[in-house]
């Protein structure tokens, strides 16, 4: 069986991008005990990430560079913005470099980095932390199988044996 819509993948990976310089650097790993588990085809991982996975076998190594505009996007010059200083009334003052939670109008939650903070207002980037840099992947296929009707109902996988409660 190899990878195809509907079926749950477990795989590692390592993701590197590369720093001013042109020099790779680390960002996240997943191993063999704590591998990423998804549904294929579903839209929950970056479509060209799966595009390179398809019809790759459980014990098949990848590498491969995804561009920004395959990733997270290029950078949005328009994607900052000044948050005033009482929104953050109820809890403590973020501090530049953190990542904060934020949520807009319609109830969707998404995180931005503080840039600076001026005496009424806090800046924030909107952008995604890995938008604007490529993606190098490189990993192996741990498992795969068709996923269940409860999962495509879902739209998620349950883990990598059909079973993990949510």
């Amino acid at each position: 069986m190899s990878i195809k819509p509907n079926t749950v993948v477990s795989l590692t990976y390592e993701l590197h991008t590369t720093n001013g310089e042109g020099q790779q650097v680390f960002v996240e790993k997943a191993d063999e005990q704590n591998a990423l588990v998804f549904l294929y085809g579903v839209g929950m991982m970056l479509p060209k990430f799966e595009e390179h996975l398809l019809g790759l076998n459980v014990g098949d190594e990848y590498s491969f560079e995804l561009s920004a505009a395959d990733g997270y996007g290029e950078i949005d010059p328009g994607a900052y913005a000044d948050l005033p200083k009482d929104m953050f009334k109820e809890v403590d003052l973020p501090a530049v470099g953190d990542v904060i939670p934020l949520q807009d109008n319609q109830g969707n939650h998404f995180r931005a980095g503080v840039t600076s903070i001026q005496e009424e207002t806090i800046s924030v980037d909107l952008n995604h932390p890995m938008a604007g840099k490529n993606l190098i992947f490189a990993g192996k296929i741990l498992s795969e199988r068709e996923a269940t009707e409860e999962e495509l109902s879902h739209g998620h996988a349950h883990g990598a044996d059909g079973h993990e409660a949510h």
